[in-house]
Order: C-alpha cells, then sequence, then structure tokens
C-alpha cells in the first residue's frame, strides 16, 4: 500500500496536537504522589485532598462530550485554544492557591479547559493527517497520552521534592503556550460543516447532570457502601436524567447534543461499547498494581510509580507502531488482538499471592501494555472514521466519555471485590479475574463487529 507523505506544516501540526495531548494525559498523574505535601501545605485529611484528583477526573468527564460538539460546532482550533488558555491560566491561579478549596475548584476549571482541549486535539489530529494515514492520528494521539501518563507519577515526585508540589501546576502554563503558539502559527482555522447549529443547552445539562450523579455515587459508594441511601438515590436520578437525555436528544434531531447519526451509527456504538468492556482492566490496573507494590511488597510510592514502568512504556511504545499496522491490517485485527492481549495480561497478573514478587508482575504488565497501545489508538481510529468527518471531535469524546464511565464502573466493581475478599492479595487476584472476563467480552464484540471505513 503506498502512504502518503506528511508535508512539514503537517508535522509541525502534529507536534502541537502531542503539546496538547502531553499536557492532559500528564496532569492526570502527576498529582497522585503529591497528595500528601499538599495535605501538609492546607493542613487538609486525605478525603479532602483526594479530590484534587477526582474533580478533575470528574469534571473532565462529564464536560468531555459538550466539549467534542462544540469543537465540532464552532470549530476545533479555536475551543483548543480556548480550552488550552483556561487550562494554563487556572494551573497558574492553582499553584498559588491560598487554601484547599481554592485549589478544588482550580481544578475544576482546569477539568472543564482539558475536555475541551482532548476532542479538539482529536478532530484536528484527524483532520489534518491523509485519509490513509488516519491510523497514524490515533497512534500519536494514544502514544504521547502513554507517556504523559508514564511521566507524570515520576515528573510529580522529583518536582514534589525539589521545587515543591506547586510546580506541577506552574509547569503547565509554559507548555499550553507552546501548543497555542504552534496551532496559532501551522494549524488553519477550520470551518464547521453547518453553520446555522445551535447549541443544545437542553441536551447538555441532562447529560451533564446524569453523568455527575453517576460518577459522585460511584465515588462515594466505595467509602459510604453502595447501599447508602445518598449513593441510592443519586444512582437513581442519573439513571432517570440519562433515559430523559435520550428521549429529549430523539425529539430535537440534528441540531442535538448526540445526534441521531451518532447514536445509531452501528459500528460506532460497537466501539464505544467495546472499549466501555475493556476499561475496567486499564483503570484497575492503574489503581491495584501500585497497591500491591505499596502494601504487599513494601515499595516506597515513588518506587511503586516507577514499578509502573513496564506497562506505561510499553504501552506507549506500541502505541505509535500500532498506527501503522492499523493502517496495513486495518481495525477488525488490531482492535481485536489488543482486547486479546487486555484479557492475556489480567489472566497472568490474577496469579499473584503474598509470596509474588516485583519481577513476577513484570510479564503481565508487558502483556497488558502491548494491549493498550494496540486497543486505545485502534479503537479511537475505527470509531471516529465511522462517522462523518465533521463530527470527529464529538465521536473521540464520545469514545473517551465511555473509558472514563467504564473505568469508574469497574473501580468500583474493584473496590467491592477487593474489600470483601479474605486479604488484598485475594482480593486482587479475584478482581483481576473479573476484569479479564470483561474484556474478553470485548474480544467477541470487536471480533464480530468492529470494522473500518475501508470494509
Amino acid at each position: 500500500m503506498s502512504v502518503e507523505r506528511l508535508d512539514r506544516n503537517t508535522v509541525i501540526g502534529l507536534f502541537a496536537m502531542a503539546v496538547g495531548i502531553l499536557v492532559v494525559a500528564n496532569d492526570f498523574t502527576a498529582l497522585s504522589v503529591a497528595i500528601p505535601a499538599i495535605e501538609r501545605t492546607f493542613n487538609a485529611d486525605v478525603t479532602t485532598a483526594q479530590w484534587v484528583i477526582n474533580s478533575y477526573a470528574m469534571v473532565f468527564g462529564v464536560v468531555i462530550v459538550t466539549g467534542g460538539r462544540l469543537a465540532d460546532m464552532f470549530g476545533r482550533r479555536r475551543v483548543f485554544l480556548i480550552g488550552a488558555s483556561i487550562f494554563g491560566v487556572f494551573s497558574v491561579i492553582g499553584g498559588l492557591a491560598p487554601d484547599v478549596w481554592s485549589l478544588l475548584a482550580c481544578r475544576g476549571i482546569m477539568g472543564i479547559g482539558g475536555a475541551m482541549m482532548w476532542p479538539a486535539v482529536l478532530g484536528m489530529t484527524y483532520q489534518i493527517v491523509p485519509n490513509n494515514r488516519e491510523g497514524l492520528a490515533g497512534g500519536l494521539i494514544i502514544g504521547v497520552a502513554g507517556i504523559g501518563n508514564a511521566m507524570g507519577p515520576l515528573l510529580g515526585g522529583v518536582l514534589t521534592d525539589t521545587l515543591g508540589w506547586q510546580w506541577i501546576f506552574f509547569i503547565n502554563a509554559p507548555v499550553a503556550l507552546i501548543g497555542i503558539t504552534t496551532v496559532l502559527l501551522v494549524v488553519p482555522p477550520d470551518k464547521p460543516a453547518d453553520p446555522g447549529d445551535r447549541i443544545d443547552y437542553g441536551g447538555t445539562l441532562l447529560l451533564t447532570v446524569g453523568l455527575f450523579a453517576w460518577l459522585l455515587a460511584l465515588d462515594w459508594g466505595v467509602d459510604r457502601g453502595w447501599t447508602d441511601p445518598t449513593v441510592l438515590s443519586l444512582f437513581v436520578l442519573g439513571a432517570a436524567t440519562l433515559v430523559s437525555f435520550a428521549l429529549y436528544e430523539n425529539r430535537v434531531g440534528d441540531s442535538a447534543l448526540v445526534p441521531d447519526s451518532v447514536m445509531m451509527n452501528f459500528v460506532f456504538a460497537m466501539a464505544t461499547l467495546t472499549t466501555l468492556m475493556i476499561a475496567a482492566v486499564f483503570f484497575g490496573a492503574l489503581l491495584y498494581l501500585p497497591q500491591f507494590m505499596t502494601k504487599v511488597l513494601g515499595l516506597t510510592a515513588m518506587a511503586s510509580g516507577a514499578g509502573m514502568l513496564p506497562m506505561m512504556l510499553t504501552f506507549a511504545l506500541v502505541s505509535f507502531v500500532a498506527g501503522r499496522v492499523y493502517e496495513l491490517l486495518g481495525a477488525k485485527l488490531i482492535v481485536s488482538v489488543g482486547a486479546a492481549f487486555l484479557a492475556g495480561g489480567m489472566f497472568l497478573l490474577s496469579g499473584i499471592d503474598q509470596a509474588s514478587t516485583y519481577y513476577q508482575l513484570v510479564p503481565g504488565m508487558a502483556v497488558l501494555g502491548i494491549g493498550i497501545g494496540l486497543f486505545y489508538s485502534s479503537v479511537t481510529t475505527a470509531g471516529v472514521t465511522a462517522l462523518d468527518p465533521s463530527q470527529a471531535s464529538l465521536a473521540g469524546a464520545i469514545i473517551y466519555m465511555a473509558n472514563v464511565a467504564g473505568g469508574a464502573i469497574g473501580l468500583g466493581l474493584n473496590t467491592a471485590i477487593v474489600a470483601s475478599a479474605n486479604s488484598l492479595t485475594d482480593g486482587i487476584s479475584m478482581a483481576f479475574v473479573v476484569n479479564g472476563s470483561l474484556a474478553t467480552v470485548g474480544v467477541i464484540i470487536a471480533v464480530m463487529f468492529i470494522r473500518d471505513r475501508r470494509s
């Protein structure tokens, strides 16, 4: 197959996209090692300080679909510039925050900026590459995200121990400025497909309330118990609101937040469902492998962060290769193989016990890394290209939201299993078996229903 070469402006534009993804992905993990220092600075308890991470992730997950729709409606370049500006400015304000509540407010607003940047970057990346290089776009996005996730705990630990945790925030500003400047210079303004589109305020409100209620219920359910009246009420509110959202969107028509052409696209729906089934694997590994390293193997927080490198670096490196393999072999094979590696990695790691050493974890983490790198870049490309190019940002946002929602549900399930087990290792082992089984369902869906545009 002949492959179209990328011109200089496209390469520079892809660099700008990579910078945008890097700053968002790094911010998800960099603060995980800084929580104790934030507790000491503000004399806050761990439950409050933990919301420095939760508030960002929750707002990001709730707003990202709206961010994707706005990017498709009003121009991805414009939405990226606004989102990156919000992210950079409130990073500086967050670093200067006088108390923990100001810091939490800044983190929530940073989540809005990130939720505008991510889908805009997705849309612009697929927009500027030739059609026969779409796999490159998916591989670049997920590969850089993997690097950002991997370097987050290490960079966060170094900055916290040397300059102070505030510099995790301050460093975002110059990086965001580089991305903004490069996009302004290289990426031409894009025009929405239908300038007459209106913002779907009703759909935005219903989706925001529904997702926020569910994510909050999943977060509180871990601590309060799943039968707590508040948690149950939030689940009911979320379910009722999301059903109302689906009915409302059906009546709104083409100006809906999620139009019928997206909702009714079978291949896109299957890509989203596969992502939902797989999400528990990645999120479960991110939470419980460091728990095992810290509480069973006795490693420090920094050493546990470094201990995740066999998975995270493999993930990043394979993502870059996956783009070219996707272009050669297509979506079905690569997505299915990636999902199979994810299932296999979970089943390998489910064999851990009290006597397991760190080196016994490495093969399972490496297999997981291969699966993550193959799966996420390819399923994103398959989902985005199943829809019209004018809906690329919305498509990418929905797939990412499915990952966040599936991860939150998976973590809740994992935590319930671990909490009810006789020991931490028994609980992690059982949880990983469940995650591997969910991934196996994802393999079946991918084999049966995933295909790419060439099919």
